[in-house]
């Protein structure tokens, strides 16, 4: 197995055997998992007058939602069914920024914190819309 570095936070990732789990060689895999670890992270760290177990149960859910659901749409057998869960994994993500703002707006995070999430989510975004959009191409 070989590894790639991601000069953004130098992880180091691994590339899977093609055979074996090849979601794990998507790139927008690999950020989804990045943002949530970064979400997961942040919100361990969560200052509140009253912990609000509920909203940071939903907000790793939702962030960790969005690798998950692109795993799973990837190991599925038709590119209509990866293309439906691509779909859910950027909903996932949206959701996981609505969260993240209301956490920001309480003043539970920094505003620097919430633009480094929302420019992962970004570019995680982009890359679900461009897959999607070429799987619908390659599907006509």
């Amino acid at each position: 197995m070989a590894t790639t570095e991601n000069p953004t936070n130098k992880t180091k990732y691994i590339n899977a055997n093609p055979e074996m789990h090849s979601y794990k060689n998507l790139i927008v895999w690999q950020k989804s998992i990045d943002f949530a670890i970064n979400v997961i992270e942040l919100v361990e760290n969560v200052e509140t007058d009253r912990k609000h177990y509920r909203l940071i149960e939903q907000l790793e859910a939702a962030a960790t939602s969005v690798s998950m659901n692109i795993a799973e749409g990837k190991g599925r057998f038709s590119k209509k069914d990866y293309g439906h869960f691509l779909i859910i994994a950027r909903g996932s993500l949206y959701e996981t920024m609505t969260l993240l703002e209301i956490f920001m707006r309480k003043g539970w995070i920094s505003m620097e914190k919430y633009r480094e999430l929302e420019i992962q989510s970004i570019e995680i975004s982009k890359i679900i819309t461009s897959i999607h959009h070429n799987l619908r191409i390659n599907n006509s």
